[in-house]
């Protein structure tokens, strides 16, 4: 039995999510609500100490975080084969899905948890009981402090919204061509797991940072979202538009700024040249 523990907004949620229904495999949805503080409960942190969703538990074992849980149900689960046949491109894949971790994920936090509602909830507490509440995060407790009651320092979200922009980037070049997928002809882990995170940032208003000038990006989110599993992971409410409409509201000089730092870029400017 496939047991899946997660936030319906989790982009890391919906990566495991797009997985399983690609696959079209049974499983069990054991949503939790991140208000209740389900993720950090004795219970839960007994499957995964990390305090973090997802887990997937597969016939009574737990397995931890999403990169890995989704690359395990390839394994597991091979039809249809999500991994590249060739070691050589599996090699690329491995070292997009570390890019995907180290990059743009911790970066999508920023802009999401300013303007998710997370900020809202920090500034309605006491001080002692923000304090009280961070203290209990098995991770990321200093992001939380630094965010702190108040949001994040504008430097704070520049420098996330310029790594976001350099993923998109290095998401053209590797569209370039006629390639459907970033690994080629092949739709594969490489597109799942970053593709929660480019919806994201589309769904708070900032798909400016690669609508204008990097069309294969824009295309491949299309076909993207045009997949039935696509449409399946995303049901109402997984989006955080749909929870705070207002969300989107002008980011115009955010984005000005992050396109004014790109094309001052040697690395990112060649790469758009590049790929155009």
């Amino acid at each position: 039995m496939l047991e899946l523990y997660n936030f319906s907004q989790s982009t890391c949620s919906q990566k495991v999510r797009i997985c399983l229904a690609e696959k079209k495999l049974d499983w069990v949805d054991r949503r939790l609500v991140s208000k209740d503080r389900h993720h950090i409960s004795p219970e839960y942190l007994k499957l995964n100490p990390n305090g973090v969703v997802p887990t997937l538990v597969h016939d009574g074992a737990p397995v931890i975080e999403s990169s890995v849980i989704v690359q395990y149900l390839d394994d597991v689960f091979p039809d249809p084969r999500l991994t590249p046949g060739d070691p050589k491109t599996v090699a690329q894949m491995r070292a997009w899905v570390i890019f995907v971790e180290q990059v743009p994920t911790p970066a999508v936090r920023y802009p999401s948890f300013q303007h998710g509602g997370l900020m809202q909830k920090f500034q309605a507490m006491s001080r002692k009981e923000f304090e009280a509440t961070i203290v209990r995060r098995p991770l990321k407790s200093r992001f939380y402090r630094r965010m702190g009651q108040m949001g994040f320092p504008q430097e704070d979200i520049d420098d996330a919204l310029d790594d976001i922009r350099k993923t998109v980037c290095r998401m053209e070049i590797m569209l370039r061509g006629s390639n459907p997928w970033l690994l080629g002809e092949q739709y594969t882990i490489a597109d799942i797991c970053v593709a929660p995170l480019i919806d994201r940032m589309q769904d708070m208003g900032y798909s400016g940072l690669w609508e204008a000038d990097l069309p294969h990006v824009t295309g491949w989110l299309r076909r993207m979202k045009a997949r039935p599993a696509y449409t399946t992971t995303f049901y109402w409410g997984s989006r955080l538009s749909e929870q705070y409409p207002d969300i989107a509201h002008a980011h115009g000089e955010e984005i000005v700024r992050a396109l004014q730092r790109s094309s001052g870029s040697p690395s990112v400017s060649t790469t758009i040249s590049s790929a155009i």
